[in-house]
């Protein structure tokens, strides 16, 4: 089971940058896709997830309104697109994957993630 995070970079403050996460190597079913970053100094935190369906979300309230998860028709691949952004979002990004039970439950336990990506830089300068 791999998941490939991609995308990351140098963005300017109020800029955009879209991050996708391919999933390879199973059936990626009732399998809950989330983002987390770890920025410079700190602990890792969550970002947002999706439902396998696609049709449900669930945000940290930090980057709510800024920030949008989608999948893909295939449904292992996840995009974070995101806007507007500061410089306090600089971090390391990873997806993960949970294994929920349901193909509609978009917030899932950090400690249910069980398959994470590798991380991908994104540096945002003010």
């Amino acid at each position: 089971v791999q998941l490939q995070a991609c995308g990351g970079g140098l963005a300017q403050a109020r800029g955009s940058l879209r991050l996708s996460c391919a999933a390879s190597g199973r059936d990626f079913s009732s399998y809950t896709m989330g983002w987390f970053r770890r920025a410079p100094g700190k602990e890792r935190e969550f970002v947002g997830s999706i439902s396998w369906s696609g049709d449900s979300t669930y945000y940290a309230g930090s980057v709510k309104g800024r920030f949008t998860i989608s999948r893909g028709n295939d449904r292992n691949t996840v995009y974070l697109q995101m806007d507007l952004l500061k410089p306090e979002d600089t971090a390391v990004y990873y997806c993960a994957a949970a294994f929920a039970g349901s193909h509609r439950v978009s917030y899932v336990p950090e400690s249910r993630y069980s398959k994470w990506g590798q991380g991908t830089l994104v540096t945002v300068s003010s």
